[in-house]
């Protein structure tokens, strides 16, 4: 399966660590979330603010497409939110900023246990997955927009 490069890159950082290691980086990009929130003065096509089921506070999703059709990513996560959701709001961020529309959209789920290990999918089955879901759901409002206004 082919992913964005900078995803790809990440990918292949977490896949052959052992489980301390990979927990250790888990929560360095955990940290690293608050790196994600939006950027002052910067305007987004998409603002997606909610909390669900699946996820323990609200999560604000935030794309915008630049001049070169390239989407990016600012993701605003409440205090009460999990430390691996945190992970994994980092880890997409980085990985798919600067990622076409295509390309997040047909991003598939099956990297997750290469990044957080098999055990943690099984323990968190639903929400290691949510901040992917949100975020394609952002770039389809995106588009469904998109096509509207040039209709």
């Amino acid at each position: 399966m082919s992913y964005p490069a900078a995803l790809n890159d990440i990918i292949e950082l977490f896949e052959f660590l052992p489980e301390a290691e990979r927990r250790e980086n888990l929560i360095n990009y955990a940290e690293m979330a608050v790196a994600c929130a939006r950027q002052e003065g910067v305007p987004y096509d998409v603002e997606d603010v909610r909390k669900d089921v699946e996820c323990t506070d609200t999560v604000g999703v935030y794309v915008r497409v630049d001049d070169q059709d390239r989407v990016h990513f600012a993701i605003e996560l409440g205090p009460k939110v999990q430390t691996l959701t945190k992970a994994m709001t980092a880890i997409l961020c980085r990985g798919l900023n600067g990622s076409t529309v295509e390309e997040v959209m047909t991003v598939p789920p099956d990297f997750v246990p290469r990044i957080i290990g098999a055990d943690l999918v099984r323990l968190r089955s639903q929400t290691v997955y949510y901040v992917l879901g949100r975020m394609k759901a952002a770039v389809k409002t995106l588009m469904d927009c998109r096509r509207a206004a040039t209709s």
